[in-house]
Parts: structure tokens; sequence; C-alpha cells
């Protein structure tokens, strides 16, 4: 089903090993084969890529049942008990979402269906699964490190490629999990004929509540995978940092027994409301009443999209109607009719976006004053921004001055462009074919497309960051930050991107392919540098995963508290971090 409208909102041989919980390691219930673990569920069976990667793996471990009719817009339940071994070797589906170009295209991974999907519904809302890699040892109380993608609550998914925790888990010698969470009007929905008087439910934050789920699975099973239920950290990027700080002021969470993580690491987000920064700042938190209008919104839209009333009768049929006759009605309607009002009628009223209602809790009215008055998850803080945020916006320049949409190609283009891309030939594309004559040349001060991207980088991305980590440092003394610069691809995207949004992700997992952004920022004159400067941050995060405390010897400088920082570069041929 094609959409009316594209909405702009804002991845040897194996070997067996007894893992036996007696002795520090992991349960597999004295199974010959490794890849055999148990869960409060049953017995799951994944991956002994021992040989290959050095890990184990089990991917699409269900955490919660499909949340599908009745369930869909509720909490998540627990899943059905199975019986025998489930296998666990590949990755469950993406949540439902509309194609961009951050989603699952048609076959739940990065190829070329991802620009052919573009505004069409794509995954399913059978998708509450997780997934788990470990080293390929026999050493048990690891850390665990729990993942929350990004992709501007809207999209996104754990089978990314970029996303793999196979090198993250053994280079920072931990357990690393990562979680589908509901999307989109999925996964946050303010509408008042969907609320029964249950404080959770009627949140609205049901993709908060996930993650919550996720983490209450990892506390009673990530032993079993080796991992330490006492020593786990949550980490996300862009849309996944906004909630990891949701979860880490969530009421919910403040006052979980037993406690269901202990560090965090949120990268290029925030979660700050207009009132709580500088005029002129773009915030990363929307008012609980935006949900509201978008969830009435939508639900006027779609009695008119199925022929139920007018845009002039709506109101009298809703009238008309018991709020769980209506309840009952939205969760009947398919999600491609939705996601098509969505971005065909709501779209256009500026009511597309999706992201943590602050409905006081589940996630709190106010982070910034949760925090001030100490009702948040205390432990130490990890964060971290990219020096050019604002490149991977180019439509959202106007916000900040610009002279109109940046980027003159179509996601279509782009995605045809960058996954056909030699990033080793002679330059395929000059500048000028992407990104707008107003904006160049891309160095001129003022109005070139370096600044006016700062500009945007300054009053959205950092400003919610610095709101954070400034009330984070008054309440505790460990909080950390890194500046990632490295803007070593290939002439022009150096210019065209730099160290852009997301661009630090890559490295964090040490994934550099297939991914959207691998053939051109990849080469071979890079190769040397790109892979020391991701082993050194791998081992940072282990080493803070493992202790609260960033510092490792990989990094080649002591890396100091907030305000100060660290910066994550490197040459051609080596890391070059420093500290400012």
């Amino acid at each position: 089903m094609q959409f009316k409208r594209y909405a702009r909102p804002f991845a040897a041989a194996a070997i067996a090993l007894p893992m036996l919980a007696a002795c520090g390691g992991s349960d597999n219930n004295n199974n010959s084969d490794p890849a055999t673990r148990s869960t409060q569920f049953g017995q799951v069976t994944g991956v002994n890529d021992a040989g290959a990667s050095g890990t184990l793996s089990w991917k699409g471990i269900p955490y919660a049942k499909a949340p599908v009719g009745a369930l869909r817009w509720k909490a998540p339940a627990d899943p059905d008990a199975w019986a025998t071994a489930k296998s666990t070797k590949s990755f469950a589906p993406a949540c439902v979402q509309y194609g961009r170009i951050y989603g699952p295209g048609a076959n739940n991974t990065w190829d070329a269906t991802v620009g052919t999907t573009l505004n069409q519904a794509v995954g399913s809302e059978d998708c509450l699964y997780l997934n788990v890699w470990r080293p390929a040892s026999d050493t048990g109380n690891l850390p665990v490190i729990v993942f929350y993608h990004g992709g501007s609550n809207v999209s996104g998914y754990t089978a990314d490629p970029v996303y793999d925790g196979a090198n993250l888990a053994r280079t920072a010698n931990a357990v690393v999990v990562t979680v589908n969470f509901r999307l989109g009007i999925f996964g946050f929905m303010n509408l008042p004929q969907l609320k029964t008087g249950d404080a959770s439910n009627d949140s609205g934050n049901f993709a908060i509540l996930d993650s919550i789920k996720a983490l209450q699975f990892v506390n009673k099973n990530i032993a079993s995978f080796g991992g330490d239920p006492n020593n786990v950290t949550i980490m996300g990027q862009s849309a996944g940092a906004i909630n990891v700080y949701a979860l880490l002021t969530s009421p919910q969470m403040a006052n979980a027994s037993p406690k269901l993580f202990h560090k965090s690491v949120p990268l290029s987000g925030g979660l700050s409301l207009a009132s709580n920064l500088p005029a002129g700042s773009i915030p990363t938190m929307s008012p609980a009443s935006t949900y509201l209008a978008q969830g009435n919104a939508l639900l006027k839209q779609v009695l008119v999209a199925d022929g139920r009333a007018t845009d002039a009768t709506v109101d009298a049929y809703i009238a008309t109607q018991t709020p769980a006759q209506l309840a009952d009605y939205m969760r009947a309607k398919d999600p491609a009719l939705l996601l098509n009002v969505l971005l065909g009628k709501l779209a256009a009223l500026g009511l597309a976006g999706s992201g943590p209602i602050p409905d006081g809790t589940v996630v709190p009215t106010d982070a910034i004053a949760a925090i001030n008055a100490g009702n948040y998850v205390k432990g130490p803080v990890m964060a971290g921004n990219t020096r050019d945020e604002g490149k991977l916006f180019p439509s959202f320049l106007p916000l900040v001055g610009g002279s109109g949409n940046a980027r003159i190609v179509t996601d279509a283009q782009l995605v045809s462009t960058q996954i056909n891309y030699k990033p080793d030939a002679a330059p395929q594309i000059g500048i000028e074919q992407w990104i707008a004559a107003s904006y160049l040349p891309v160095d001129k001060p003022g109005t070139g497309f370096t600044a006016v991207s700062q500009e945007l980088n300054r009053r959205f991305l950092l400003a919610s960051a610095i709101n954070m980590l400034d009330t984070l440092k008054a309440k505790q003394p460990e909080v950390w930050y890194y500046q990632f610069n490295w803007d070593k691809e290939p002439a022009p995207w150096n210019d065209i991107y730099g160290a852009a949004h997301l661009f630090d992700l890559p490295f964090i997992f040490g994934n550099f392919g297939p991914s959207l952004m691998a053939n051109i920022m990849n080469t071979t004159a890079n190769r040397g540098g790109r892979l020391d400067l991701s082993d050194a941050m791998m081992k940072s995060l282990g080493s803070f995963a493992r202790t609260g405390n960033p510092n490792d010897a990989a990094l080649g400088v002591t890396w100091p508290a907030w305000p100060r920082k660290v910066i994550f570069d490197a040459s051609l041929t080596a890391k070059a971090i420093s500290v400012q």
C-alpha cells in the first residue's frame, strides 16, 4: 500500500563449552550444546559461532506476547511458555512502521528494498523479541549491555546489521542484548477511549513499557547466558537515548525492586521540554497535550477514511459510541490504514511524531525536575554526541534560519546512490548534486551547510544533552561525555556527512558493513584508523559496563568527568583520541 504523503519525523571448529552456574559460569542445563540455554519460559537454542566471531548468539527470543488484537495499546504481557527448545537463530521481524531509509525494507535487513518500501507499511506487530550475544568462553557474571535502537521512535529494528552484537560482546567481554520495542502510534498513543483506569496502560507509553519488560526478562534470565543481573547498562542512540533517559527518570524504574539497570549510556539524545531549555532551542520531548491532539485526530481521521463519518459529522458520530466500542474499533484496524492516515492527514497538522509521553506514571512529567528531586535511577552515566549531528537532518535547517531543505535528492535516490557507491573509486557524485546551492560552499560562514548544521546541532541535540548532563552532574559525580569527530569519508561525503548523527554507531558496535552508510564512509585508506578507533571505543564501553568508569588503557588518554570530554577521532591509519 503506497502512502499518500511522507512524514518528516523526527542500524576453526566449534567447541563445546561447559557453562555451569555452580562455578560462576552460565547455566545450560548441563547440555553438551553451549548454545542451548534455559529461560523462565523454556529453553532456547542459538548459534555457536566460536570459530568465526568468537561468540554465541540467540536471536529472536520472545520477551512478551504479540501485542495484537485486544493487546494492541496494552502493557506487554508474558509470552506463553514453550515445552521444547525454541530455535533462536534468526532475527524476529521489525516492529510495524512506515518505510524510511533507517527501516527494515521488505526483508528485515539493509538491502535495496529499503528504497522501494518508503512510505509503505513494513514490519509486524508480532515483534517483541530480543537478541543476546556473549563471548565464546565459560566466563560468568559478565557485565550486561542492553541496547535500544534509534529511528525517531517511529522506525528502526534490531536486525539492522550495524547492531549485530558479536564484535562488541567479544571486544568488551560483555553480554550484549538488543531489543525490539513498539514504534510510532503503536508505541505511544494518548487516546481517551483507550483508558480504563490502569495507570500504566493509560500512560500511553507502550514502547517504554516494552523496554521495561525487556529489562525484567534480562533480570530474571540473563544469568543463564553468563550475564550478571546486578550489573546492567542500558544504552541507546538518538530516539534510543531519549528512551534511556525516560527509563532513567521513570517513576517505575526509580522505585523498582530489584533494580533493573545500574548504568546508562545515552548517545545523541536528551529528554527536555521546551520549558527546560534556552529560548530558541528545539525540545526533545513534547507535552502530553500534543499526543492527546494526535490521538484524537487519528481516531477522527480513521473514521472518516473508513467511511463511518465525514469531517463535518465525525464528532457527532463519536458521541454515539462508547469508549469500549471505539477502542475495539481502533484495535481492529489494519496497521497500514492507520499509518496511511498518519502520513496522509496527521503529518500536515504536525502530529506525525512519536516519543515518550510525560504522563507522570511511566514517564515523569518533567525529567529535569525528577533528577533535581533525586527521583531517578542513580548510577554512572556515559553520554556522547557527534560533532556534526545536524548534517543528518538537512530538512530541519529552516528551523534555525536555513534557506530551505539542504538536501536535494529524494530518499529513494539516497538509498540507490549509497547502496551502489564505490568508496575506493573516483568520486561518483559532486556535492552540488546533493546539497542545495543556497548552502554552498559548505564552509561559508553563517550560511554554508556546515555552519547552519552546527546551529541546528547547538539548538537541538546538544541543548538537550547539555541540559541533562548538567542536571545529573549536580546530583552525582559519575558523568562522562565524548564527542565523536571522525570525518575521514571520501570526498564529497566528508562534507555532506562528516561526523554526522549516527556515524559513531559502527565504531561502537565494530560493524562497518553492510549498512546505509557503509559504502560512503569505509575506504581501504581509512581502514586502519577506523578499526583502531573502534577497538578503543568498544573497550572503553566495556570498562564502563564493568566498573562505571570508561577509562581503559586502549584510550591512550585519561578520560576526565563532565564537563570535560574525550574527543574520539582517528587519522587514516590510527586512532587520535584527545581530551578537552
